[in-house]
């Protein structure tokens, strides 16, 4: 998601115009150019963050998405799992014991990871009204600039006092938005525990872990992964 423009060249080149032939009101030209400026700086930051929190906001739900995926997921073994035993019931044998441990195990890693797909909703949901926080701001900001360039072309301060007030509110919109934004806590990323009783994480990063400690195993004995001792045949030779 990309974050609002602060298209104001064009004013402050104006501005400044008018502040060099303004004759006796170059003075309080002058300084509309200098508030402008400062909110202009204001605008690009506000726009910055906003462009920020935008993005996490797409990122945690993305991976809200993937866990109810893999919730799914979890369900229909489960569902499978069930049907097994029912059927090995059906026809008056004993369905294992393993069975069912696994059905308990795979309901049990639905209720976790039901819960991590909700803290990844609600992440997201604070992303987002942290970067309407800013996105206003912005807004606020530009149209204080455009009135700043009004009171310069037609020569009346009521406009830039009315554009120092708006930036105001522009202002409290940004604290607002630091606020939400410090008092915001990211949630763990999805972890999948393994039949062995460890844990991985869930996805890309997780795989990309224990290839990396296959690697460093590897290396210690003084082999590479993925080839043989030199002198050693291949096995089934």
């Amino acid at each position: 998601m990309e974050a609002p423009e602060v298209p104001t060249e064009h004013l402050h080149e104006e501005m400044h115009h008018q502040a060099e032939h303004g004759g006796n009101e170059s003075r309080w030209i002058s300084g509309v150019a200098l508030s402008s400026a400062i909110i202009a700086g204001f605008a690009a930051i506000a726009s910055l963050m906003a462009g920020v929190h935008a993005n996490e906001a797409m990122i945690a739900q993305m991976r809200a998405s993937d866990a109810w995926n893999y919730y799914q997921a979890k369900g229909v073994k489960a569902a499978v799992l069930s049907t097994k035993v029912d059927l090995v019931t059906a026809i008056g044998k004993t369905p294992e014991a393993k069975d069912a441990e696994k059905i308990g195990s795979y309901k049990k890693d639905q209720g976790r990871i039901k819960e991590k797909a909700s803290e990844f909703e609600e992440a997201s949901h604070e992303h987002l009204e942290t970067h309407e926080a800013f996105a206003r701001s912005v807004t606020l900001f530009q149209v204080a600039i455009a009135l700043a360039a009004v009171s310069v072309l037609t020569k009346r301060r009521r406009f830039w006092y009315f554009a120092l007030l708006i930036s105001v509110a522009g202002g409290y919109f940004v604290t607002e938005g630091m606020i939400r934004s410090k008092s915001q806590k990211e949630p763990e990323p999805l972890v999948e525990e393994t039949e062995a009783g460890g844990e991985k994480a869930h996805g890309k990063k997780g795989e990309a872990s224990e290839h990396a400690a296959a690697a460093g195993k590897s290396a210690e004995h003084g082999t590479p992964a993925g080839e043989e001792k030199a002198g050693e045949k291949p096995k089934g030779e």
